[in-house]
């Protein structure tokens, strides 16, 4: 049996919050009112036809722990930055402002996966444990569909040369040189070559930069600010 995967991406635009969060802010500790991100959150669920509880949020730290779950939460889930499910219709939700959403699914065993991958998550590793994670809860690596959402851009995520380096080091395949000739971190690109070594090869890479792009939020270009969320779920 095959399910039929959904994935979506937020924009800033639609929700009720207020500058410099403006608009569809969905992160809770960026210093946002927590009525209008709970407002916001209530009706992102409603505009994909789910209940508020069946959309699972992470209290994320830039860490590499993959949480499974199964059943609707009222409450997010504390210090992880990955989730796993086998449950049709609960959406996985990420948050971000630069660092990579990355949505995982496997049609065919019915199991998806979300991780929230910045640079030190994505360099410890947080993408391969997440598709293990998938794996124990019966995926097979190469059914696995990915998509690499909105992001900093290689070209505007200047780091320092040591910093480079040691992702490089971690996550081949990442670093890049800026337009001004600096060193630079494409963590998209590192992200897809990792995933290629693992046996999976269809891989989607949202083109937008989230630095670049006015609609999506950016920490790097805006901070403070808010937070976009994608979502992965199951039909």
């Amino acid at each position: 049996m095959t399910v039929r995967i959904r994935r979506v991406t937020t924009t800033r635009s639609g929700g009720v919050s207020a500058s410099p969060f403006e608009s569809f802010n969905l992160g809770d500790h960026v210093g946002d009112d927590p009525d209008a991100v709970a407002a916001n959150r209530a009706r992102l669920a409603a505009r994909i036809g789910l209940s508020a509880d069946h959309v699972v949020w992470m209290n994320q730290v830039h860490g590499v722990h993959v949480e499974v779950v199964d059943a609707p939460r009222s409450r997010p889930v504390d210090d992880t930055d990955a989730l796993v499910t086998s449950t049709p219709g609960l959406a996985l939700a990420v948050i971000t402002a630069d660092c990579v959403p990355v949505l995982l699914a496997d049609a065919r065993a019915g199991v998806i996966g979300a991780a929230h991958a910045g640079r030190v998550g994505a360099a410890g590793g947080v993408v391969l444990r997440t598709v293990e994670a998938m794996v124990a809860a019966g995926a097979n690596a190469p059914d696995i569909s990915v998509l690499l959402g909105p992001a900093v851009s290689g070209p505007n995520y200047e780091v320092p040369e040591q910093m480079a380096a040691d992702v490089e080091a971690r996550l081949p395949g990442s670093r890049t040189t800026t337009p001004g000739g600096t060193p630079g971190l494409d963590l998209r690109a590192g992200i897809a070559r990792q995933l290629v070594g693992a046996g999976i090869t269809a891989i989607d890479i949202d083109p937008r930069c989230t630095v670049e792009d006015p609609a999506l939020f950016s920490h790097r270009r805006d901070a403070p600010t808010g937070r976009l969320a994608s979502l992965v779920w199951m039909e």
